[in-house]
């Protein structure tokens, strides 16, 4: 860990030993009657990370109250082991009718994350039709190109240049200027 270990000022100072979570029994914090320590469980050293999950939830299932705040902080936490899809498996076989986009501090976050990602895959679709229309275009008039330079094409040609990327097509309609032949602008 590269945190500080120690505080120092003009007329103070103060040493502490860091301790890495990790390698803290998580087990005894899955004991506690707080459900805080059970949720800071996953955290910490386990013999059987889906099971500690399973417990966590079942205390979580169980509360009165705050069930909300209590799934949130143990899906972020779990985040952090990368057992989040296995909170999510686990919140499935709960009843737990909890929506996390409902928590006031979290869901307008995860509802912006979700249409960012939308946008995005909206956009990468824009994006992927404009590159088709491009390279269909640059064929087009590569195809005009050739057939005024040397007559109707190949069958071989054309197998050749629908296998061509847009920027393929792009070269070949400057080198069709100079080509002497189209086995010549093929190559």
């Amino acid at each position: 860990m590269r945190m500080e270990h120690e505080l120092r000022g003009p007329d103070l100072f103060f040493q502490y030993r860091l301790i890495d979570i990790r390698t803290l029994n998580g087990d005894r914090l899955l004991e506690s009657r707080h459900v805080g320590d059970n949720i800071i469980a996953i955290l910490a050293q386990l013999r059987d990370p889906e099971e500690a999950i399973h417990r966590i939830m079942e205390r979580i299932a169980g509360l009165a109250a705050d069930r909300e705040t209590a799934l949130a902080q143990l899906t972020i936490l779990a985040g952090l082991r990368h057992l989040s899809e296995a909170v999510e498996q686990e919140r499935r076989k709960m009843p737990i009718d909890l929506d996390i986009r409902e928590h006031e501090v979290l869901g307008p976050m995860i509802i912006e994350a979700e249409l960012q990602a939308e946008l995005k895959g909206e956009r990468k679709g824009e994006l992927k039709g404009e590159l088709k229309g491009e390279r269909k275009g640059e064929l087009t008039v590569l195809r005009r190109l050739i057939e005024k330079r040397f007559g109707a094409i190949p069958s071989w040609a054309a197998e050749q240049l629908d296998r061509r990327s847009t920027a393929e097509l792009e070269e070949l309609s400057v080198r069709v200027l100079d080509a002497p032949s189209i086995e010549d602008l093929m190559k």
